[in-house]
């Protein structure tokens, strides 16, 4: 058993030494990363030096003294990750790192003097059953106050430290009460010292406050891994060899060799199988190297193309930027539809002729079904040398390399596919590894969405050009309406009235207005936009009257009291068909014997129009969701359901306020008030 203890702390002592060596070839001045080659050494130099006691025999107390100096480096360590400091001196006068150096200068000097002047060993036990509680504490407190990225950084820390510290807890606790070590726990610890390190090295390598970057040669890293699989799988396959030749009675020697041969053949065959090496090879680079990228860079550098790159679209523009990235001379954006048919959105010294595209389109749809699956991007070189690496995607090869494509990058809108890139011609067309193919997936995706937030802008301002233009239909087929009831009120009236003087006079005036409403209409359509209304002084009595001999025409009768003169400053035109409107509402909502009554009235600076009928009337949800929505009319296919919304957006555009009260079977009354204007603003 001491030979197995002396292997261990071996293996811990050159293990230690090795991540010194890696710590100091990162070159990092950092005061953290300093303290850290320290508790290294440290832990090393403690390691030997229990290996030295297994094999020359000399007092196990040197070892548990360096020990103890390694448990208060750690410790201070671990205190430095909450603590702001600039210098050694400045940490190591920090009040908490002087409390517990106090702390643990008083009971390990105190506890080793007790073992020299000849008291209980039990004190030195107790000792590190408390310096280790302490660690513990420390540590939980560390990671319980951490929160995100500091987390994620330093728990495969926390757990290295947390394991040893847990493991000589065990041990001396065990100690303490049968009053001498357990070798078999002692021996132990060389190992679980060994087991800790790649923590420790992963963790070193997440810590970004003390930029400690872990950098030598992948292969040798790769390779060491490998070793260290086979070992663990051969160490499981011994100890099953081991269970099956202590319970198999006279047969066990067999069965286990057996067993254990048969374990070397599958070691053999995994170890040799390229698609295990690649994936410990990636994890290997994602976890203990340097990025290939600087993320942060790069980043930056794609915003920056994004706003300075020229281009007479979204399609154009992302393609320079993929291009620019592989230093490619050939580019093409293809969209894909419904039917998996490739629409070619962009393309740069990229085409195919009429006879080509049948073969084009089955390539694509290839090309559709396998990315839409995987998610991968396509490097044809890869595909033509390792076709097994891209199963179930089936290229043809000659025609790819005839049109120049060496590249195939699938585009994706969330879990949507959109399309693919195509690259052809890079300057330098290297193997992609797994750090390309982030790269150029995030930068893909980037792109997509700049595209896909311009095609949503062109089709929300074709969308708004399509509404400003029906709008405009709208109100044009409303005022068309007026003017044509207007006509037909003269063809209904003509036999009665048509001797009656004031009836021609009637007529011609009411034909005067047609004209012009008409020629504004016609203006309107030519020139595909609204007419901007003429303001001016009018007198609102005067049009309150118009508008009400007008509508008198029809039934039943409207009654307005004329009343002192109100001038203001307004579009008239617009305010007359407002009134028309609310008063014709009215009168179709009243019997022919009733009546519709329209007030004029000033108070102050506010003039007020008051409607009132003694009609149907309205409910109140109605008035609330749907009198004022544009296109929502009770009329069927005799009305637009513009008429009360244009009389509110009116009333509203001279700072006034259109107001309704209404109950069914009683009638309605529509309040038009707005502030006088006396002076053009």
């Amino acid at each position: 058993m001491e030979y197995v203890g002396f292997i261990g702390y071996a293996l811990a002592g050159l293990a230690y030494v090795v991540f010194a060596l890696l710590l100091f070839a990162a070159r990092n001045n950092s005061l953290l990363a300093r303290w850290l080659i320290g508790c290294v050494l440290v832990t090393a130099t403690a390691n030997i030096v229990a290996a030295s006691q297994v094999e020359f025999g000399f007092s196990l107390l040197w070892v548990m003294a360096i020990d103890t100096v390694k448990i208060a480096c750690w410790a201070v360590l671990i205190l430095s990750c909450n603590i702001e400091y600039k210098s050694f001196k400045e940490l190591l006068t920090n009040h908490y790192v002087k409390q517990y150096l106090l702390v643990w200068s008083s009971l390990s000097l105190a506890s080793y003097l007790g073992v020299y002047f000849g008291l209980s060993t039990k004190y030195l036990f107790l000792l590190f059953i408390m310096l280790n509680l302490w660690s513990l504490v420390l540590l939980e407190q560390l990671y319980r106050s951490s929160t995100g990225e500091v987390r994620w950084a330093i728990w495969p820390l926390v757990i290295a430290i947390a394991g040893v510290s847990l493991f000589d807890f065990v041990l001396y606790a065990q100690a303490s009460m049968l009053g001498q070590l357990d070798f078999d726990y002692w021996y132990s610890r060389g190992f679980i010292a060994v087991i800790v390190a790649p923590l420790l090295l992963i963790s070193t390598r997440r810590v970004q406050n003390g930029q400690v970057r872990v950098f030598v040669s992948r292969n040798v890293v790769f390779y060491s891994s490998m070793l260290l699989i086979a070992g663990l799988y051969l160490l499981i396959m011994a100890f099953a060899g081991y269970a099956i030749n202590y319970f198999g009675g006279e047969w066990g020697t067999l069965v286990s060799v057996s067993f254990l041969m048969l374990g070397g053949v599958v070691l053999a065959a995994l170890l040799m199988t390229e698609s295990l090496r690649k994936q410990v090879k990636v994890f290997i680079a994602k976890n203990f190297f340097a990025n290939k990228y600087e993320y942060r860079e790069e980043w930056l550098e794609l915003i920056e193309q994004l706003e300075t790159t020229s281009a007479e679209s979204a399609h154009q523009m992302a393609s320079q930027i993929m291009m620019a990235k592989f230093q490619a001379k050939s580019c093409a954006l293809i969209k894909d539809n419904s039917v998996h048919f490739g629409e070619i959105k962009f393309t740069h010294n990229w085409s195919i002729n009429e006879q080509e595209v049948t073969e084009f389109q089955e390539q694509y749809s290839l090309v559709v079904s396998f990315v839409k699956q995987n998610q991968w991007l396509i490097d044809l070189a890869e595909y033509k040398k390792s076709p097994n690496l891209y199963q179930g995607l089936v290229l043809d090869c000659t025609w790819c390399e005839k049109q120049g494509i060496e590249l195939i990058i699938p585009l994706f809108i969330g879990k949507a596919f959109y399309g693919v890139f195509l690259i052809g011609g890079r300057k330098e067309p290297k193997p992609l590894n797994w750090e390309d193919r982030d790269l150029i997936f995030a930068i893909s995706k980037q792109l997509i969405n700049y595209i896909s937030l311009h095609e949503a802008n062109d089709r929300l301002a074709e969308s708004r050009q399509f509404d400003a233009f029906n709008r405009m239909s709208a109100f044009l087929v409303h005022d068309l309406k007026n003017v044509q009831a207007q006509l037909a009120l003269i063809n209904a009236n003509a036999k009665r009235h048509r001797d009656n003087p004031e009836f021609i006079d009637d007529v011609f005036e009411t034909i005067d207005s047609a004209t012009s409403r008409l020629d504004k209409m016609l203006y309107q359509l030519r020139n595909k936009q609204v007419l901007s209304s003429k303001q001016g002084y009018v007198e609102l009595n005067q049009l309150v009257s118009s508008v009400v001999e007008q509508c008198n025409v029809r039934k039943p009768e409207v009654l307005f009291e004329p009343v002192t003169d109100v001038k203001t400053f307004i579009d008239g035109e617009t305010m007359h068909s407002v009134l028309n409107h609310l008063i014709q509402n009215a009168q179709e909502a009243s019997e022919v014997d009733q009546k519709v009554n329209v007030m004029l009235r000033q108070d102050s600076d506010i003039v007020e129009i008051v409607i009132s009928d003694s009609g149907c009337g309205m409910t109140e949800s109605f008035i609330e969701k749907r009198l004022f929505k544009p296109f929502d009319t009770t009329k069927g296919n005799a009305g637009m359901g513009i008429g009360v919304y244009e009389a509110k957006q009116f009333i509203e555009s001279l700072s006034g306020r259109l107001s309704v009260t209404s109950r069914p079977g009683e009638g309605s009354q529509f309040t038009l008030r707005f502030p006088l204007i006396t002076k053009e603003e």
